[in-house]
């Protein structure tokens, strides 16, 4: 194998071109992500050993996003952000569905606001009266 087929592989695994990307801190949490149901290559499910080709398209869940991108490049190695996120694309899709339900969080919690100290004793015992009532 030449230097050169090393720095920049045909084919790679699904967890190790995610870890790569820094869609998830460790290759482990990438794998269980994949095993779990998480990520959808080319629209199916897949296992973690599934070889990356470019072209393909990767769905992914991470925190409260689902992102879906398009694979550009590939690389053994865990990049800087910067050279991280040249080796995908995000489509314009995914990132105005992200931009949708990120302002859907943020009016949510303007309808649903959380205190700023936990009840009391006093105020507990007040709560309880009031939904005993309804």
């Amino acid at each position: 194998m030449s230097k050169a087929e090393i720095q920049h592989p045909e084919t790679i695994r699904l967890d190790k071109w995610l870890w790569a990307c820094r869609f998830y801190k460790t290759r482990t949490l990438a794998k269980n992500m994949i095993d779990g149901g998480k990520v959808h290559y080319n629209g199916q499910r897949c296992k973690a050993s599934k070889m990356v080709e470019v072209g393909a398209s990767i769905k992914l869940a991470q925190g409260y996003d689902e992102k879906t991108v398009i694979v550009k490049g590939l690389a053994e190695k865990r990049l800087s952000a910067p050279l991280a996120q040249a080796l995908y694309e995000e489509t314009s899709d995914s990132l105005a569905l992200r931009q949708e339900r990120a302002e859907l969080r943020k009016t949510n919690s303007l309808y649903a606001p959380h205190p700023d100290t936990k009840p009391d004793k006093k105020m507990r015992r007040q709560l309880l009266l009031i939904k005993s009532q309804q």
